[in-house]
């Protein structure tokens, strides 16, 4: 990676990155260099930005159900998909073409939600209310018969927490009763309940719309595209085709982190990427304002804070609550949905549990993932070019600084590196985001 482009390197990424190369060799010489990165990517329009190989657009129906959603997500890796209204005409433009995005995040919102109003009514003395009367309610019931009285009360409290009746976290608040929230049993009700199989995509969508829907047309700006997944919390993109009304492409996070990687050696990756983190201003997130999950607190907790603080992963720490000896990230709902079989053994499912499990899980059927590497770390001495490389080839999101003695020192994701790489000029979206996207302050999403 060390090697230029110029000399060798031939991916779309690559040639994208000269043609950056190009433009910043002309910028005004008095210009800072977060002034010609900004002018450089302010010329360059996003149809210029690289399908992954063999990329296509997965789009997921509107009546197709929560169950083959979760599925189809998992099956093609991906985090998100928009969803079509099948109820379009082919001739629909793209506004009426697509009704929004569904992201696993949205579905695992939806499913808590809707397992705290069960629990709740369970603890007030009915099966189930409001939304799922008749419905997970009666889901819940069963799989809590002859649960013992703590694990309900556990349950209540991981509920009641998520409802923000309470909120205190920490082991003094994570003990047997706690701890002892719903086993393996419960997810595997869960996912062959019909309840679960009926719901179709578009009944959550007042639920599943976690970020708003934006699109891009292919003459937008690099700018433009960078700084709504940076400042305005996208975690994709898609660019659209005016004349077909359709998805060309879905512009992610990682690509773009994907693409720095292969603009290295280039000078004006190398002249911002050879700064050190703390050179930077990184991490943004200091340790006392990390959002984590202790490891023997149940691993719904860790679904709930993710909703709660709108943010796509969490560490696991241990008793001191300083040292993280893994990461959950929203994506792991999956495992919940898809492979409740590794849980039913399980009578509770704490963060320890739910790493040691899908963990095992990955190993036995020979699959790659982030979560087989532990706890991805580094230091405020590396430079931001050394942290890039090392979240893409491990496929992460986040990754933890820490001190001298391992101790967890901030975090730093990839909306956290594209907002370095460049800054919002004055009045350039107008008031278009006023009132519409709120910026919840310290999110990390």
């Amino acid at each position: 990676m060390e090697d230029s482009p110029r000399s060798g390197m031939s991916s779309p990424e690559a040639k994208l990155g000269m043609q950056v190369e190009d433009l910043w060799d002309i910028q005004e010489p008095q210009l800072s260099p977060s002034e010609k990165l900004n002018s450089c990517f302010e010329s360059i329009p996003v149809s210029s930005f690289p399908p992954a190989p063999s990329y296509e657009v997965i789009e997921i129906n509107s009546d197709s159900s929560l169950a083959e959603a979760v599925q189809l997500l998992s099956q093609h890796k991906i985090l998100s998909a928009p969803v079509r209204d099948v109820e379009a005409p082919e001739d629909a433009s793209w506004i009426d073409r697509y009704i929004g995005i569904v992201e696993f995040a949205g579905i695992a919102v939806w499913l808590l939600h809707q397992s705290e109003v069960a629990a709740l009514g369970m603890i007030g003395g009915s099966a189930g209310t409001g939304l799922i009367a008749g419905g997970l309610g009666a889901t819940v019931s069963a799989a809590m018969l002859g649960t013992p009285a703590s694990a309900i009360a556990g349950t209540a409290l991981a509920a009641a927490a998520g409802a923000g009746v309470a909120a205190a976290v920490g082991p003094a608040h994570s003990g047997p009763e706690a701890a002892a929230t719903t086993g393996g049993s419960f997810f595997e009700t869960l996912t062959s309940s019909e309840f679960y199989k009926n719901t179709k995509v578009r009944d959550i969508s007042g639920s599943f719309r976690w970020a708003p829907f934006l699109a891009l047309q292919k003459s937008n700006s690099f700018l433009t595209m960078l700084l709504l997944l940076s400042k305005y919390k996208m975690k994709s993109l898609p660019v659209v085709d005016l004349g077909e009304g359709k998805i060309d492409n879905i512009i992610t996070q990682s690509a773009v982190v994907h693409m720095l990687v292969e603009c290295a050696g280039l000078h004006w990756f190398e002249s911002w990427g050879t700064k050190k983190l703390s050179e930077l201003g990184l991490p943004i997130m200091r340790p006392n304002r990390i959002i984590k999950v202790y490891e023997d607190e149940p691993v719904l907790q860790a679904f709930k804070l993710m909703r709660e603080k709108g943010i796509g992963g969490i560490p696991v720490v241990d008793g001191s609550g300083r040292k993280a000896i893994g990461n959950i990230s929203i994506r792991d709902v999956q495992f919940l949905l898809t492979a409740p079989e590794i849980y039913k053994d399980y009578r509770s499912i704490t963060a320890r549990t739910f790493l040691t499990a899908v963990r095992n899980y990955l190993e036995e059927h020979q699959e790659t993932s982030a979560m087989l590497s532990g706890t991805i770390t580094c230091r405020r001495d590396n430079t931001i070019k050394e942290v890039i490389l090392k979240l893409d080839s491990e496929k992460i999101h986040r990754i933890y600084v820490v001190d001298e003695d391992g101790n967890m020192d901030g975090v730093i994701t990839l909306r956290d590196i594209i907002s370095k790489l460049v800054h919002e000029p004055r009045g350039y979206f107008g008031d278009f985001f006023d009132g519409v996207l709120p910026l919840p302050q310290n999110s990390r999403v």
